[in-house]
């Protein structure tokens, strides 16, 4: 069946914004954070910020960057699924959803370890994704926000 999504108004580069989802799902494990709400995903360099309870040590920007290698490496398939929005499965961030989302939603997952809402373009597998370097971080001590620059390159 075809149906008729939101009107999107990006053209993602699918390996980054594969990796993006990735990365929110890293972070919500690592540190329990929120998905990002500040996210730049781009071909060249992405940028992505998390709010956290505390300033990840090197030792920890290490596990992050190893975790998403581990899970590229994984070569983890990446679904999709049409969902009635009054269906959508709990625990799915509802909190990006415009108010005049269509009925009918299409959820993205990432083998067992990602599902969210989501109309862009992605891989069809993990490894297609490449690599994934951190580029740096930032820590703003007040806000507690943890921001990742990173790039993927592809395979």
């Amino acid at each position: 069946m075809d149906y008729v999504l939101n009107a999107h108004n990006k053209e993602e580069f699918p390996p980054a914004h594969t990796a993006e989802h990735l990365l929110n799902q890293v972070m919500k494990r690592m540190f329990g954070a929120e998905r990002s709400n500040n996210a730049h995903i781009e071909r060249k360099k992405s940028k992505m910020t998390f709010i956290i309870d505390h300033k990840p040590d090197r030792k920890e920007e290490k596990a992050i960057a190893d975790e998403m290698n581990r899970l590229i490496e994984d070569d983890l398939p990446v679904t999709f699924e049409m969902v009635d929005r009054n269906s959508i499965p709990e625990g799915v961030d509802v909190g990006k959803l415009p108010n005049d989302a269509s009925d009918m939603l299409r959820l993205v997952r990432i083998g067992d370890f990602d599902v969210c809402l989501c109309i862009g373009k992605h891989v069809r597998s993990t490894a297609q994704i490449g690599r994934f370097e951190m580029l740096g971080t930032n820590w703003d001590e007040e806000k507690h926000a943890f921001r990742i620059r990173f790039k993927v390159i592809p395979a």
